[in-house]
């Protein structure tokens, strides 16, 4: 069965979107200007609606999800070296408690014998100083510790809302393929009727329905479509139109129609039988 769900083209897609959210979908020549593809049957569809001017009434949300998903810059923030800093910084000001503290048992202890105690002082102030000094940038280690830890949080927060985001596109994303897919597939069960192996009665009611030869599903949706480009049929596709001793360009009204790059008909600028 050729549908949507059950396609691993389309599954492969929607993890492609969560990972670049902000890429406009693919021309519609990049999805079925080449058959087969391992697009599922209403990503197909809803190419061929895009190439004849058709737009998703959830389009307009989708640009906006696009863009906040492109203003959200989640900056890396090292917690490691900010602990790293606060670590280093309480070592050095401990030690130093503890030299003041011993230079200063020390200076006790030649006044009360009346030896000299310039020295001891001396030591004893320059010691003092560094640990003034290490106890400030103790503080100031852990001010910058609070300051990542909150700007951690907030990039915590904005890695939740873009995966929301995310999600919330995906979904609509999903939404827009079945719109525009549902928007050609009265013309799709018609084109069936003409292509090589097509049968109208296996289209269902929707793509996800659908159980006839996913070639000629493939044919069916570029018949309805309206590209640009040339149309490339290779393997089982080309060996279908050629089977059935039709004019190519005809069968699916596109032109030039190309098997292998070689043409099956004539480059030409317009289609041949109207669309």
């Amino acid at each position: 069965m050729t549908g949507d769900a059950s396609t691993p083209g389309d599954s492969n897609a929607d993890r492609d979107e969560g990972l670049t959210p902000a890429r406009v979908p693919p021309e519609p020549s990049e999805v079925i200007g080449r058959l087969p593809t391992d697009a599922g049957l209403r990503r197909q569809l809803a190419a061929a609606a895009r190439s004849r001017g058709r737009t998703a009434s959830v389009a307009a949300e989708i640009v906006e999800i696009e863009a906040e998903l492109a203003d959200i810059d989640v900056k890396s923030v090292d917690l490691t070296a900010a602990r790293r800093r606060v670590a280093e910084a309480t070592g050095e000001t401990e030690r130093l408690k503890e030299r003041v503290a011993t230079l200063r048992g020390d200076a006790r202890a030649r006044r009360a014998v009346d030896a000299d105690e310039e020295a001891a002082l001396d030591e004893l102030e320059s010691a003092a100083a560094e640990l003034s000094a290490a106890q400030t940038e103790a503080i100031a280690a852990e001010q910058a510790l609070e300051r990542a830890r909150a700007e951690a949080a907030r990039a915590r927060d904005e890695r939740r809302r873009r995966l929301r985001l995310r999600d919330r596109l995906r979904n609509r994303r999903r939404d827009a393929r079945r719109e525009l897919a549902a928007s050609v597939y009265p013309e799709f069960r018609e084109a069936l009727a003409v292509v090589p192996g097509g049968d109208p009665d296996a289209a269902g009611d929707d793509p996800g329905a659908y159980d006839g030869d996913p070639i000629a599903a493939s044919l069916a949706a570029v018949r309805v479509a309206a590209l640009d480009g040339a149309v490339e049929l290779r393997g089982e596709a080309a060996r279908a139109v050629e089977a059935s001793k039709r004019n190519a360009r005809a069968l699916l009204r596109a032109s030039p129609v190309r098997v292998r790059g070689e043409s099956l008909a004539s480059v030409g600028a317009g289609r041949s039988d109207g669309h």
